[in-house]
């Protein structure tokens, strides 16, 4: 599924957050969206996925405006997974897992073949079945990151949508995630405070900085030194390794 953004214009408290911005994620691609604090990160996202009208522009999904779509039908082709989210308390990993399957359910309809198919294969694709008895409550913050995810492929969405899903996650339980997110082959939009995780992840970066995309294109197009300096205030160099990985590299004294 494809997903295009077109002359977004975002405004809260009638103070304006987003100021034209646009950019594109191809079937099956992944981009992250990066950028200081306060840039509209996250605020972008939540067009999206429908919890936030934009002022002007368009969000599409494989040409369709997502506004002009029924709530049920949105969610069918976009799941969400977002930073710290939580589970309803007393339910079990499996039954949250099975949340996943709400947007295909008529008001009185009982889950299906179909449904207990989506949510097994969801539950083995994240590692999470010997979970499936246990409450979600209990689990670690990797645990539930996995659970949650899981639930949004339960889903089997076109379009993944993750807002800094590893927040307070430790360093194993971050690339466990990401390299989940990677096997999926869902075409996904990423918003990433780490940018050597982001350099890892994505096949594109989008920048946003003050509102306003400031650079947009393939990972070593976009970390630039010069960008690092001026948007992140670091002294940087982002490089690919023999091994295919980008990775960057801070100067002895990392603040520009």
């Amino acid at each position: 599924m494809k997903l295009t953004i077109e002359r977004l214009h975002i405004t809260l408290d009638h103070d304006p957050v987003l100021e034209d911005v646009s950019l594109r994620v191809r079937t099956g691609e992944i981009v992250g969206l990066v950028g200081p604090n306060g840039s509209g990160k996250s605020t972008l996202l939540r067009t999206v996925y429908r919890s936030l009208r934009p002022r002007s522009g368009v969000v599409r999904l494989d040409g369709d405006d997502v506004w002009s779509l029924s709530a049920r039908a949105a969610a069918r082709r976009t799941a969400a997974v977002l930073q710290d989210a939580g589970g309803p308390a007393g339910l079990s990993v499996a039954e949250v897992v099975a949340l996943g399957r709400t947007p295909h359910h008529g008001l009185l309809d009982r889950d299906g073949a179909e449904d207990r198919a989506a949510v097994a294969e969801a539950l083995d694709c994240c590692g999470v079945r010997a979970l499936a008895g246990r409450e979600f409550t209990s689990l670690s913050g990797g645990e539930r990151q996995r659970v949650l995810l899981a639930r949004a492929l339960a889903q089997r969405p076109g379009l993944l949508v993750l807002d800094e899903v590893t927040n307070h996650l430790d360093i194993r339980a971050r690339f466990e995630l990401l390299r989940l997110v990677r096997s999926t082959g869902i075409t996904t939009l990423a918003v990433l405070h780490d940018l050597d995780l982001a350099a890892r992840l994505c096949d594109r970066l989008v920048v946003l900085h003050r509102g306003t995309v400031a650079a947009a294109g393939g990972v070593l197009e976009v970390l630039t030194p010069a960008l690092l300096r001026d948007i992140f205030g670091v002294a940087a160099t982002a490089e690919r390794h023999r091994d295919g990985v980008v990775r960057i590299s801070y100067g002895a004294d990392p603040l520009a």
